[in-house]
């Protein structure tokens, strides 16, 4: 037998050996998830949990005006609180994200839309027409104020 041939069964007759730190970081992960989950279960802090009680809340309509600016009105007495001009980024874009929904379903821009101010100290722009809410404080304090002001306003 020539030695080419032998060193070619030697090579052959090794077994292949999958690396166990793949696998031990495979199982970590998976772990990790599980974990992760049951934790935000157990302390109820997920998405779908219930929203704490609220302290105060108003009913606003956004109206925009033809010069650019964003008429507040209080959603009951339909009295302006203020008129938003210049860029007002947040505020216009969490109303874009609420409005593109009523748009979808046929919905006008007269239905007001509720800021509820929570136990808890979170603060929550809620749409009645379509049940869809933006929890503001994820976006920090400085955006959470643009929009937890309108709720000590009183009409112009």
């Amino acid at each position: 037998m020539s030695q080419a041939h032998a060193s070619t069964l030697t090579r052959k007759a090794a077994p292949d050996h999958f690396p166990q730190w793949v696998l031990y970081c495979a199982a970590g992960i998976m772990a990790f998830s599980l974990i992760s989950v049951g934790l935000i279960r157990v302390t109820g802090n997920g998405p779908d949990q219930r929203a704490a009680a609220a302290t105060l809340q108003r009913s606003l309509v956004f109206q925009d005006q033809k010069d650019g600016g964003v008429r507040v009105e209080d959603g009951v007495t339909g009295e302006t609180l203020t008129v938003l001009h210049g860029e007002q980024g947040f505020v216009r874009g969490s109303l874009r994200a609420l409005s593109r929904e009523r748009y979808s379903r046929g919905i006008g821009s007269s239905a007001p839309f509720d800021l509820i101010a929570r136990v808890d100290g979170r603060v929550t722009l809620f749409d009645p027409s379509t049940g869809q809410r933006v929890d503001l404080e994820s976006f920090g304090p400085t955006n959470t104020a643009e929009f937890a002001r309108f709720l000590a306003m009183r009409p112009e």
